[in-house]
């Protein structure tokens, strides 16, 4: 059996496949709507299944070659790891209405991220502005009704830990790569929860940095 037959797609949820989620783009595949190769990060391999299990989408390095200490999945039943953010301007939250269900477009301008995400709202606060989100992909901001609030400060995320090499410690800061990251970009944060669950370790991790190359 090869990588072909259990092969999933990374998570990230870019709708470059032309759909809005890994999930429904794996649901198409199921359906024989489309194929793995309508994925631009599938590469068709014959590798035994055992080699496949041990590490299917993360070689343990980001795009710099910079290790991480584990990769943040979603909980069970999401469909990312949970973005925590604060718009640059808190009371756009209210000015704008936004509530939960809406789509939000911005860049994580304080962590020094380049690209733009889209962002589903789960919960919205009136009062301090801040919003807890999915990541959703470019293709939802041109099929749906999305509030630009420009720019945002990333708080925090709330998810699954996996591909875990360093196991993580409340209270340490760590180093991590956001399952739904586009750039593969290692992320450092604070940990400030560790809730042992059925499905694995969920953590919230604050005060989120982008662990950036050093020129020269």
């Amino acid at each position: 059996m090869t990588i072909a037959k259990l092969w999933h797609p990374p998570g990230k949820n870019c709708g470059l496949c032309g759909d809005g989620s890994c999930r429904d783009f794996l649901r198409a595949v199921i359906n024989e709507q489309k194929s793995y190769g309508d994925c631009p990060f599938y590469q068709e391999q014959s590798v035994k299944v055992e080699e496949q299990m041990r590490e299917a989408s993360y070689t343990g390095l980001d795009v710099l070659g910079h290790p991480y200490d584990f990769v943040l999945g979603p909980i069970p039943g999401e469909i990312s790891a949970r973005k925590i953010v604060l718009p640059f301007r808190g009371d756009l939250v209210e000015k704008m209405a936004i509530v939960k269900g809406d789509f939000v477009l911005g860049r994580p301008m304080g962590a020094g991220c380049p690209i733009p995400h889209v962002l589903q709202v789960i919960e919205a606060d009136p009062i301090t502005g801040v919003l807890t989100t999915w990541v959703v992909g470019p293709k939802v901001s041109r099929e749906n009704v999305v509030k630009d609030v420009k720019a945002y400060h990333m708080i925090g995320f709330d998810g699954v830990a996996e591909h875990i090499r360093n196991e993580p410690l409340v209270g340490y800061r760590m180093s991590f790569l956001p399952g739904c990251c586009m750039m593969n970009l290692n992320h450092t944060g604070l940990v400030n929860m560790v809730l042992k669950k059925s499905f694995g370790l969920q953590i919230r991790i604050e005060d989120i940095r982008i662990l950036a190359g050093i020129n020269g």
